[in-house]
């Protein structure tokens, strides 16, 4: 298989809180850019991209869920065929991080995928006034099996990691999305995965 060779395209969902910072991340990944001025997010955005991930090139379909309450009827459809979830919540504001649990909900509600990746980001480490520790985040991600790892779409810290360790999750779970791949071989590190980000 060729590098520049598409392995497979991936559907990956940016959920939480209105204002965490989802938008944000997704520019930040996609295109290298920061808005302090970024606009709430209406219904949906989505964005395009392919990553490398040991060897394999995939294509990432990334959709920005709004947070605001009026727009949850228009989420059902966005869960359908979902690979992975990046969850997100702001460091430094309490209520976002313990909104968690009523996503997850959602997401165990919706997905049409067993097995789908979650990954927990706690975004705007670069403030000052943090209300949630990185133990917290670590302790509530391992408790729900999720991958886990502390951002900023500001400084960019942590922002690609967080997109390449959620892939790399996906693309070593061959149910998850091997059924669009036409059966290509995969190159796949086999060294021990604990499941968890430390970094």
């Amino acid at each position: 298989m060729e590098s520049d060779d598409v392995l497979t395209t991936l559907k990956i969902l940016i959920i939480g809180d209105s204002g965490v910072g989802k938008s944000s991340l997704l520019l930040r990944f996609t295109d290298d850019k920061f808005d302090p001025e970024q606009s709430a997010t209406i219904g949906v955005d989505f964005k395009v991209k392919s990553l490398t991930v040991e060897g394999n090139t995939v294509k990432l379909a990334i959709w920005d869920t709004a947070g605001q309450e009026r727009f949850r009827t228009l989420t059902p459809s966005y869960y359908r065929g979902a690979q992975g979830v990046i969850f997100v919540y702001d460091c430094t504001r309490r209520d976002s991080f313990t909104h968690l649990s009523n996503w997850l909900n959602e997401v165990d509600t919706y997905s049409t995928k067993s097995g789908i990746i979650k990954m927990l980001v706690g975004n705007k480490i670069d403030k000052e006034d943090r209300a949630v520790t990185r133990d917290e985040g670590l302790k509530f991600a391992r408790k729900q099996s999720m991958l886990f790892i502390e951002a900023s779409a500001k400084t960019k810290d942590g922002v690609e990691y967080a997109f390449e360790e959620l892939v790399e999750k996906i693309i070593q779970t061959p149910g998850l999305w091997e059924q669009q791949s036409g059966g290509r071989k995969l190159r796949l590190d086999t060294t021990e995965q604990s499941g968890y980000c430390s970094c």
